[in-house]
C-alpha cells in the first residue's frame, strides 16, 4: 500500500492539473493518490494566492471526483482538502467540511495570531528570539486546538515552525506534549512530511523526537511529499519509511470516507 495523500493542484497552489497528477501516480505505481488542495476560512475571507476560492469547494469536489474517472484501474483516487484551523471561523469550517464527502481532511496550522509561519525567512528574521518563542509557543498550542475539534483526520506538517532554520529558545516539551496527547485523544494521524527535506531546516516533519512521542501515544501515521508538482509525489519516501521503520512504527495509514484503516509495512 503506497499512498501519496498531501497532493497540491492548480487550483490552490500546485504546478499541474488534477489529471497530471493522476497520470504520474500510475506511472509511479501508486495504490492511492489523494488530491488535498488547500482551502483557508479567515474572518475576513481574504484569499491567498495559494488558497483555492473561499466558495469554491463545491466544484474542487467535482473536478476530483472527474479527475478520478480518469484513472486506470489499479489506481484508487480519493477525495482530501487540507483546511486551515482558524479558531474564528471552526465552527463555520466544520459545517463545510460535513457538506462534501471527503475521504480524508488534513489539518493544518498555517499562521498564528496573523503571523505566517512559512511564508519566508524574512518574516521570522524580524522577529525578536522572544517574539519567535510566542509564536512557537502559540503553534503548538493551536496544533493541540486543531485536535480537540474534530474536525480533521491527519495533522500536516507538525514542527513546521523550523522550516526557515529557527527555533525556540525556551523548553516547549509541555506544549508539545498537550499537542500530541490531543492528537492522541482524537484518533487522527500524523503524516510524516518528506518535505522539509528540501527546505531550510533538512529534516522531516516532525523530527524524530515528535515521532518517537508519536509512537509512546500509538498515534498512526502515513508518509506524504506535500507534492506541489507530479513529480513530487512520492519524493523522498524510501528514506521516510527507513525512518520511520528504524523508530518502531510497523503499519501506516490509508483512508476511505473519513475512516482509517491501517496497513502493516512490508519488510
Amino acid at each position: 500500500m503506497l499512498t501519496s495523500y498531501h497532493v497540491h493542484s492548480c487550483w490552490s497552489d500546485g504546478e499541474g492539473e488534477m489529471i497530471e497528477y493522476v497520470r504520474a501516480a500510475g506511472e509511479l505505481g501508486l495504490s492511492e493518490l489523494g488530491i488535498s488542495d488547500h482551502y483557508v476560512l479567515t474572518p475576513d475571507r481574504r484569499r491567498f494566492p495559494w488558497n483555492m476560492p473561499v466558495n469554491g469547494v463545491e466544484q474542487y469536489v467535482e473536478l476530483v471526483q472527474t479527475a478520478a474517472g480518469e484513472a486506470d484501474e489499479s489506481l484508487i483516487v480519493r477525495l482530501g482538502i487540507e483546511a486551515d484551523y482558524i479558531p474564528e471561523t471552526a465552527d463555520e469550517l466544520r459545517g463545510i467540511l460535513a457538506s462534501q464527502p471527503f475521504d480524508y481532511v488534513i489539518g493544518s496550522v498555517h499562521f498564528v495570531d496573523g503571523f505566517p509561519i512559512d511564508e519566508n525567512a524574512e518574516n521570522w528574521e524580524a522577529l525578536s528570539q522572544a517574539d519567535r518563542d510566542v509564536v512557537i509557543r502559540g503553534y503548538w498550542a493551536r496544533i493541540r486546538e486543531l485536535a480537540e475539534t474534530g474536525m480533521y483526520d491527519i495533522a500536516a506538517h507538525l514542527d513546521l515552525t523550523k522550516k526557515f532554520g529557527f527555533s525556540a529558545s525556551v523548553d516547549l516539551s509541555s506544549e508539545i506534549s498537550a499537542a500530541l496527547d490531543a492528537i492522541a485523544s482524537s484518533g487522527m494521524s500524523v503524516e510524516v512530511s518528506t518535505a522539509g527535506w528540501y527546505a531550510t531546516c533538512a529534516e522531516q516533519y516532525p523530527s524524530a523526537s515528535i515521532l518517537r512521542g508519536c509512537l509512546d501515544r500509538d498515534i498512526p501515521v502515513l508518509v506524504t511529499a506535500d507534492a506541489h508538482s507530479p513529480a513530487n509525489l512520492d519524493r523522498g519516501y524510501k528514506r521516510a519509511y527507513r525512518l520511520i521503520q528504524e523508530i518502531g512504527f510497523t503499519e501506516v495509514s490509508s483512508y476511505a470516507g473519513r475512516m482509517r484503516i491501517p496497513h502493516r509495512i512490508a519488510d
